[in-house]
């Protein structure tokens, strides 16, 4: 038994709450190396000398390259638990406790693994509805100016003697009138890009937090779209960019003008006087920025006046304009009290209002329950573009990426995940697929069957292309576009709403084998099971045995799978 391989933190994700009743138990152990692994609880308070244990079997969820992952969610009768495990390769036993692996138990029940108190209030918890949300991010320059379609024309407005600047003419009136399209796509949920007044055509150096920008039509177009988008069952996500402001936005402003003897001057880091809005772009400013970005100064969040100002900013968009979430801008440079605070004055006004960073890494730190509900998983585009786009890592290998992300949050926190593919920071996907729809769909069928929310860049569902960024920030191809493509997107979603294990059900690869680029996993959920097999190469694959009736299907013929082939198995389906 490789002893050096087995892992479980306690007070983690490898040991947590999911309600009040049930406890999410994992262990890590080498791969193939265990035949049983059997967890024994019990009550801390136990009032006799050994605790009283009870055994409950472990089942082996997922695997990497190098690891075997075992996991229990257990009905517990106890709120605080004591506990161990017992490891079995069929030849050899291993207790394993307190991190220490021995043949026998102790009376000192203070060295065994413990959760203290499956505390309600410490419980992470996600709004419901992430579960059947499928998110379509608008850019909003980009998308519309009038109903399915986009003017094209650059624009220029002032706002408190400050320009503002749009690029291609999408205003939220035209996102508002092109609802339809929207609704019809199959989403249900958008996110927008910053809407708030600021200078340039992105609107991350933002000028003011409390009015939308007029390029875009100002509150009142805001508030219409809002409004339209609701009534047609559709949930409003907006980009809060706190990190940074804008040169021009009020605090700045002062302290530019009044210099030391501002009243901001601690709202903002590592300030050097005198401070000066350089000319010159590549000028290192006297100030910290998001980046070397001159135009848009650090914001000091730990400051409680920044703090207050902003949690503030938080709730108001919530309980006035009734937006159902917010995505937080470069949210890993912001300090964690700061998020706290923001959480708790959100969800103060709707406790259904989502939480997403934008973390491109490994976001644990943030998904404990106390800041974010969910993050911007940029992972998740990083393994599908060596997958599905590249085409340089087999499939055992694509697995095994898959299990790291399954298994490094909370269980509870897994379908709140922002799953995309493509955003307004990154290349398009299909230009990654080189311009190839064949792996381009199966990737699409894969966002919309993995756990967490599938997200679709505004124009990707066209086939919007481009490396550089004012290619995939192009205009919205209205007329142009690649409805075939359309149509396929359309099914793929219309596929995630009707299957509920695609949107509540747990994971299990069921086929990965080393130089194949054959995958095949199911997604089951109560009596219902769906099975997904993707052939992401350009030669036929040969099925394993797969339960279930054909659902949708493109290649399969006689047990095997043409080069990119894909099927859908339903078993079970009312």
């Amino acid at each position: 038994m490789k002893l050096d391989a087995v892992l479980h933190i306690p007070m983690s994700e490898y040991a947590h709450g999911l309600d009040e009743r049930h406890i999410v138990f994992r262990l890590r152990c080498a791969k193939g190396d265990l035949k049983r692994c059997t967890l024994y609880y019990g009550d801390t308070a136990c009032r006799v000398t050994p605790i009283l244990f009870t055994p409950a079997s472990m089942e082996l969820v997922l695997s990497d390259q190098y690891h075997d992952y075992y996991q229990l969610i257990l009905d517990s009768p106890y709120q605080r638990l004591f506990y161990y495990f017992e490891l079995d390769d069929g030849e050899r036993t291993f207790l394993y406790y307190g991190d220490v692996f021995t043949d026998h138990l102790v009376d000192d029940r203070s060295e065994y693994f413990k959760l203290p108190f499956n505390h309600r209030a410490d419980i992470a918890r996600v709004p419901d509805w992430v579960h059947d949300a499928v998110v379509y991010n608008i850019f909003p320059d980009s998308f519309a100016s009038e109903r399915e379609g986009i003017s094209l024309k650059p624009s220029r407005q002032f706002y408190n003697g400050v320009p503002a600047q749009g690029k291609l003419g999408g205003t939220l009136w035209g996102a508002a009138e092109s609802a339809g399209y929207l609704q019809e796509l199959g989403v249900n949920c958008v996110y927008l890009n910053p809407i708030f007044a600021a200078g340039e055509y992105h609107k991350y150096d933002l000028l003011d937090y409390y009015h939308v920008d007029p390029c875009f039509g100002g509150d009142e177009a805001f508030r219409a779209m809002v409004d339209e988008f609701h009534r047609r069952g559709i949930r409003v996500i907006i980009d809060g960019v706190f990190n940074h402001c804008g040169w021009h936005f009020f605090a700045f402003d002062d302290v530019v003008r009044n210099q030391e003897q501002s009243k901001y001057k601690d709202w903002f880091y590592h300030l050097e006087f005198p401070v000066v809005r350089p000319d010159d772009p590549e000028a290192y400013p006297t100030y910290a920025c998001f980046g070397y970005e001159r135009m848009m100064p650090k914001l000091d969040t730990a400051n409680p006046q920044v703090r207050d100002y902003f949690a503030g900013v938080g709730a108001y968009w919530v309980r006035e304009f009734g937006i159902d979430g917010w995505r937080l801008d470069v949210a890993s440079e912001v300090d964690d009290g700061f998020w706290r605070t923001f959480r708790t004055a959100v969800k103060g006004e709707n406790p259904d209002a989502l939480l997403i960073g934008e973390v491109w890494e490994s976001a644990g730190h943030w998904l404990g329950g106390d800041m974010f509900d969910s993050t911007m998983n940029y992972d998740f585009r990083k393994h599908c573009r060596r997958f599905f786009g590249e085409r340089s890592i087999d499939a055992e290998e694509f697995s095994g990426r898959l299990t790291h992300m399954l298994t490094r949050y909370r269980v509870q926190l897994l379908p709140a995940q922002l799953n995309l593919l493509d955003s307004h920071d990154v290349s398009r996907f299909l230009s990654l697929c080189g311009g190839d729809v064949r792996p381009y769909r199966l990737a699409i069928l894969f966002l919309m069957s993995f756990v967490g929310m599938p997200t679709v860049f505004y124009g990707d569902e066209l086939g919007v292309q481009g490396i550089l960024e004012a290619e995939y920030r192009a205009p919205m191809p209205w007329k142009v576009g690649n409805r075939t493509l359309r149509a396929f997107f359309q099914r793929a979603i219309a596929m995630h709403h009707e299957l509920a294990p695609l949107r509540r059900g747990d994971f299990r690869v069921l086929c990965a084998e080393s130089g194949s680029k054959l995958l095949a996993f199911a997604r089951r959920f109560g009596d219902e099971t769906v099975t997904v097999a993707l052939n992401c190469s350009p030669d036929s694959a040969a099925l394993p045995a797969l339960s279930g009736q054909p659902y949708w299907a493109e290649g399969l013929e006689n047990s095997k799978l043409a080069g990119f082939g894909f099927a859908i198995l339903v078993d079970g389906h009312g």
